[in-house]
């Protein structure tokens, strides 16, 4: 951990070149880097260093091509290049760069392998050094999720810092004359020993002109002055001002605004429509069909919006079952199948279960969820003179810049992707259908920008939902202690559903629906997980730790039933459980930080649960209380381990905002389907976890792992399996189905 690490030249400088009289150095995988994207745009005097830095005399520009949520990510990229570069956090500008394919995510693959996040052979290593970035620059996925950025940036942004370093060291010695390993650099410059120092902008010009070292060494992490501390984010004095621009700030001259109006049988068509009153409404400027509803183009979004209620519309049935009961009996028929993967089958199951005295089962349900972001979906588009520029919050630029294409027939050299900041992402700005609407406004209003806003309503009522699921377990002890533990999942293809409207189709198994269950680290003798994949049904996406979510509930709360059932404290059990040290250690800090096994006051409880998910080991634990009112959640603990965590209080904040995004929605979360339609509507009857339902948190973050690692979605999975249990031990009720509230009140 923290060792020095040495980047071969080749790796990261071949086809370097001179770019408008500056630099540019590539990064290079596999056989040919692509082309810098930041070549086409640079102004008089500005300079590229590679894919990620901009230089001129003002100083370093940064490019952090990764969607901002609220997460830190572009902070935390930014730093890892600082801290190569030798500039001063003062002084560190960034921009999120263009839609490119340069910014392909490598890490976010590892996730989806047939091995454990915990496995470090030999087969191991080779594949995620190996194999993994071949196919991730074959699929070019630019994306921003899967608590893949940390990871994803670790060794590229901080060698791209110290490779610009480099260059600009050597092109400071052939112009003072002395040699480079005499030189520093410190806040934007190189300085000779003497005390001349010379700005990196005036130097960037002539530091693709110099033969770079065959070895670049990156800084160990003694040296590290950003890395490992806290550091203010680049985007608080925006946010905190109010200047930060997010989408729906975006005002261009002649902006017209509007708003979709789709089928509410998702997937279904439009038969027809009546837009007489529609018509009439003063500002309306426009009425756009589409083959599942329209766009309504009008003076503001107001006007939009109302006239968009005037419209009648024949709409077609979509071919899921239309009541939720029914959904839930699809998922349910997928256990009659053969499974889709069985990653984990140790011992004999089977042998176990016929020599056990007594055998403990049960099934557990949980419902789709909405992303529910605070900021409705929308995007600004422009097409003007052959070019469409668009301006939207997502995870996904080239997905969004692909989609502009093939409405537009554009190349992607006209097609330019401005990426806002996000008012939360969650996964749902993964997808690219509000830019698509926007682009067909832009076409249908050539030459004019157009503003597409959805009403909260369409936005909730038209999600890509965290899957419906289903698990069930069968388990048996032996001497006190679990011997034989058997468990099924059932849930939709994420990744059927997302190749249905144009994602990446992937053959084989859907190792989304088995996250969470197959590599956890359970010494248990007898122990299979199996997941099945049902037809398909609503459709559904990446939400906030995928897979894990639901079978974190079902595991958790499984092994919880165990514990009890064999008279053994839960987490003194899983501690017994657990062969991995890094995971052991974690659970021993959680069960310290709160207090395990302290007496507790009347009508207090706790529950607990661990999940690796991400390939970070989490715990939690929940306390409540019994009120007048209802339960109470008052205090909440959590302890995660990211290998290296690179700035501590942003990785508090996710594990703070990921724990109470996962109890909202096991208090109170649900979509359900009636008459083929979606229920709920806004946050009035798909609310959130209100500040005063919110309960003290603390966390602590350890570094035993050996990989680095991402946080925004390991805190989510334990939130519902850890209050589910606080619950049993509180009230003796095990709750087998979320969201909670159908069973128990809240204060």
């Amino acid at each position: 951990m923290g060792a020095v690490k040495t980047i071969a030249r080749r790796t990261f400088l071949i086809g370097s070149a001179a770019v408008a009289g500056g630099a540019a150095f590539g990064a290079y995988k596999i056989s040919q880097p692509f082309d810098n994207p930041l070549e086409a745009n640079l102004e008089n005097g500005e300079f590229a260093l590679g894919d990620y830095i901009l230089i001129d005399e003002s100083g370093v520009t940064i490019i952090t091509p990764k969607g901002e949520m609220g997460q830190g990510v572009q902070t935390t990229w930014a730093a890892m290049v600082a801290e190569e570069l030798d500039i001063s956090w003062e002084d560190v500008k960034i921009d999120h760069g263009p839609a490119s394919k340069a910014y392909y995510n490598e890490a976010v693959l590892e996730e989806g392998l047939p091995i454990s996040s915990l496995e470090n052979s030999g087969a191991a290593k080779f594949m995620r050094k190996n194999i993994v970035p071949i196919v991730a620059k074959a699929m070019t996925m630019v994306t921003t999720g899967g608590s893949s950025s940390t990871a994803d940036g670790y060794v590229k942004m901080r060698a791209a810092g110290a490779t610009a370093r480099e260059a600009l060291k050597l092109a400071a010695a052939k112009q003072l004359g002395v040699k480079a390993s005499t030189l520093k650099t410190h806040g934007g410059h190189v300085i000779a020993s003497d005390g001349t120092k010379l700005s990196y902008g005036s130097l960037a010009e002539n530091s693709a002109k110099v033969k770079l070292p065959k070895n670049i060494k990156l800084k160990p992490r003694s040296e590290w002055r950003l890395l490992g501390t806290s550091l203010p984010r680049l985007d608080m004095k925006e946010k905190v001002t109010g200047t930060a621009m997010f989408a729906p700030d975006i005002r261009l001259p002649g902006m017209k605004f509007a708003t979709v109006k789709t089928n509410p049988h998702l997937g279904g068509k439009m038969n027809g429509y009546d837009a007489f009153k529609a018509e009439k409404v003063k500002g309306v400027e426009k009425i756009v069909p589409m083959d599942n509803g329209v766009i309504v183009i009008a003076n503001n979004t107001w006007t939009a919006f109302k006239a968009a209620d005037l419209i009648s519309f024949d709409w077609a049935k979509s071919d899921y079952p239309d009541q939720m009961e029914e959904h839930y009996a699809v998922v349910n028929a997928a256990f009659d199948k053969d499974f889709d993967s069985r990653q984990l089958d140790n011992g004999n199951v089977e042998q176990a279960f016929s020599d056990a005295d007594e055998i403990i089962e049960g099934e557990y349900r949980v419902p789709y969820l909405a992303h529910a972001c605070m900021e409705p979906v929308n995007a600004t588009a422009l097409l003007k003179d052959g070019r469409l520029d668009l301006w939207a919050g997502n995870q996904a630029a080239t997905d969004q810049q692909t989609i502009a294409m093939s409405l537009t027939g554009l190349t992607a050299e006209n097609v330019h992707i401005h990426t806002q900041y996000m008012g939360g992402g969650f996964g749902r700005k993964s997808e690219v259908d509000f830019s698509e609407y926007a682009v067909r406004a832009a076409k249908a209003l050539e030459g004019t920008p157009v503003h597409v806003m959805w009403s909260r309503e369409e936005d909730m009522t038209h999600d890509f939902y965290r899957p419906i699921a289903m698990g069930r377990f069968k388990a048996s002890a032996k001497g006190g202690k679990p011997y034989a533990f058997d468990m099924k999942v059932a849930c939709p293809s994420i990744m059927d559903s997302g190749a249905k409207r144009g994602g990446p189709s992937i053959p084989g198994s859907d190792m989304t629906n088995a996250m969470t269950i197959w590599d956890q680290p359970y010494g248990i003798p007898n122990y299979r997980t199996s997941a099945y994949r049902t037809d398909p049904l609503l459709p559904i996406g990446a939400w906030r730790s995928v897979g894990g979510t639901q079978n974190a509930f079902f595991q958790e709360s499984m092994i919880d039933e165990l514990a009890h059932h064999a008279g053994l404290d839960p987490l003194e059990m899983r501690l017994d459980l657990m062969n991995n040290d890094v995971c052991k250690k974690v659970l021993e800090s959680v069960a310290e930080m709160s207090g395990w096994g302290r007496k507790l006051p009347e009508d207090h409880a706790m529950g607990c649960a661990f999940a690796l998910a991400f390939g970070v080991p989490t715990a939690e634990v929940v306390e409540i209380k019994q009120t007048a009112d209802g339960i109470k959640i008052i205090n909440a603990w959590a302890t995660v381990d990211v290998g290296i965590p690179l700035d501590p209080r942003n990785i508090e904040a996710q594990v703070f905002g990921g724990l109470n995004y996962g109890l909202a929605a096991a208090m109170m979360g649900e979509i359900s389907v009636e008459d083929g339609k979606i229920v709920q509507t806004n946050f009035h009857d798909y609310d959130s976890l209100r500040m005063y339902q919110a309960p003290n948190v603390e966390v602590k973050i350890l570094d035993n792992g050996e990989h680095i690692r991402g946080i925004g979605e390991p805190g989510t999975p334990p939130a519902a399996p850890a209050l589910g249990n606080a619950i049993f031990a509180l009230t003796g009720q095990r709750l087998r189905e979320l969201p909670f509230n159908k069973f128990v009140a809240f204060a």
